[in-house]
This record gives C-alpha cells, structure tokens and sequence, in this order.
C-alpha cells in the first residue's frame, strides 16, 4: 500500500510543478515583453524594431519595450539575453554581426547557433559591391580584372575588423581572386567617406548607406552581395547572376529567444512578427529605407545562422584572419 501510495503522491508533485508552467504559457503574453537591442540608438537595427515593435504591441496585446544595450560587436546585449528567463519576456534583436562574432570572438559566453531559440528573420539589408565612380569598371569581371593588372594598388574599405563589410570583402577575395587589399576604417561612416575621396575604391556596403551616393553618381554598384536583387536597385545583379555561383550573404535582422524558451511561445510570437512585416504599410516603411522585409520561420533563421557560422568559421581560418 505505501508504495502505492508513494507513487500517487508523486504523480501528484509533478502535476503541480508542471501545471503552472502549462498555464502560464497558455496565457502568454501577460506583461510587457522587452527586445533588447545591442546597438546604440540611430542604427538600422533600432530604427527596424523600433518600427515594429508598436504593431507587434498592437497584436500582443501587451506593451513591447526596446531596450539598447550595446557593446563589443553586438555581443553584450546577446550575452544578457542568453542568460535570461527561457519565457519570452526578453528577446535579442540578432543580426548578421552576431554570426561573424561566432567566428572572430571565440570566447564568447555563449553561441549564436546554440544559446538562442530562433523565432524568425524579420528584414534583409543587402550588401552592395560599390566602387569610386573615377573607377573604370562597370562589372564584377572588370572589377576583379582591373585588380589583378596592378596588384596592391586597389583597397577596400570595410567599418572595422571583424564586421560584415570586412567579412564579405575577404569572402569575395577568396571566391574571385580580386587583388584587393583591407582598409578598416573606425566605422561606416569614415569608411564611406574614405570611399568618396578615393582613399579606398570599393566597398561592400549596406544599401541604405550606399544609395544616396550611388544616386548622386559619386559611386556606382556592381552587385548585391544577397540571392536577391535589391528593390531600391532593380537593375544591380547579384553576385550570383554575375558568376559566383552560391553567393548569399547580407545584413539580415531577426528576432531570437533564450533557449528552452517553450514551442508554444516562441511559436505565437513568429505569427505575430510575421503577420506585422507582411502588413502593406510596414513594407513600404521597409522598402522606403533599403530594408528588404524578409520573414521567415523559426527553423528558416537556424538553418541560415548555422550556415553562416559554418561559412565565416571557414572564412576566418582559411584567411587566418585576426580580429583584436
């Protein structure tokens, strides 16, 4: 009889301990849900979710804060959502910067590809090829042609060691050979800049920092670094349709949870998000910016941060890159 009894009692525990859990699920969201954001204010992450974030309230039916934490190529604000409640209540806007941090940072506390339960891509920002107008090329073959006739003449300027613009010039050295050699600059900005004067003839920047110059005719693009053509740029190839078969990569933001955040939530939380970005006057907001919207599934945004990893993992050995 004890040992049944036993038993009973802890079927009894368990339903007790679990059945909070299930409630509290069932009734997601009942308080405010905060996005940390690990760039400072201004920038096209803050400007995107800032953007959303008051529709996705509307939907949630609960306020949605966005909190700057920024620091250390984004990996401040990953660190602290990583170690956050697994609930919902916090949530990382993750980016392309966090996968290049995955490679060039090892020591990082946590892992892109591991820490987080993805919930969806929400925008792509693609990366353009742009080079000085003074340049005479009109092409990708003409670009990596010109370089090779006086090598160590041509440089490319990128915001810094370690970041996308970095990362993706290095990447379209190795697959074309173009003689290009590196000129990080102490942010976009000063790297644009270096670009007008000439200091440095292409750059792999993003579109919302090109377009301006490239419509003023001081620079032109020679291609998307993304599958894609840009929509401000229809008439730009991709690195894909100008022979480099399986080029992909651009500046994609996204939305993130801490592992072992449940199913359920993570789940409601994509439908919201996708159910805002495809609304017709969030996209136009979007498009308006040189932001492509781009949502996607849970399962989507793992598969790509995965390949990412993979990609500037390799990258960065092979080169035998070196980021301070």
């Amino acid at each position: 009889m004890k040992p049944l009894l036993g038993i009973l009692a802890l079927s009894l525990s368990s339903v007790c301990v679990t059945a909070p859990a299930v409630a509290q699920t069932s009734t997601f969201p009942d308080r405010p849900i905060k996005i940390v954001v690990p760039f400072p204010p201004g920038g096209s992450t803050d400007v995107l979710f800032r953007m959303i974030g008051p529709r996705l309230s509307e939907r949630l039916g609960q306020t949605v804060v966005i909190e700057n934490k920024p620091g250390a190529a984004a990996t401040v604000g990953a660190d602290n959502v990583a170690r956050s409640n697994p609930d919902g209540y916090t949530l990382l806007a993750a980016s392309a910067h966090h996968t290049i941090a995955q490679a060039v940072l090892p020591t990082l506390n946590y892992r892109i590809d591991r820490s987080f339960a993805p919930i969806g891509t929400v925008a792509m920002v693609p990366n353009l090829v742009v080079v000085n107008s003074t340049l005479p090329v009109e092409d990708i073959d003409q670009l990596v042609a010109h370089t090779k006739i006086d090598p160590g003449r041509y440089n490319y300027g990128s915001a810094g060691p370690g970041t996308a613009h970095h990362l993706i010039g290095e990447m379209f050295k190795q697959r074309t050979g173009a003689q290009l050699t590196h000129i990080p600059y102490s942010g976009s900005a000063p790297a644009v800049t270096g670009l007008l004067s000439d200091q440095v003839q292409v750059m792999f920047d993003t579109v919302p920092s090109a377009l301006p110059h490239i419509k003023s005719g001081k620079t032109r693009a020679l291609a998307t670094t993304t599958a894609r053509r840009s929509t401000a740029l229809p008439n730009v190839p991709t690195l894909q349709q100008s022979g480099l078969e399986g080029f992909d990569v651009g500046t994609w933001m996204g939305l993130v949870a801490p592992a072992g955040t449940p199913p359920e939530v993570v789940e409601r939380l994509n439908r919201e998000m996708v159910a805002v970005v495809n609304d017709p006057a969030v996209q136009q907001q979007l498009l308006n910016q040189g932001i492509e919207p781009d949502p996607s599934t849970p399962e989507a945004l793992q598969q790509r941060i995965e390949r990412e990893v993979r990609q500037f993992g390799d990258l960065v050995k092979q080169a035998k890159l070196k980021v301070e």
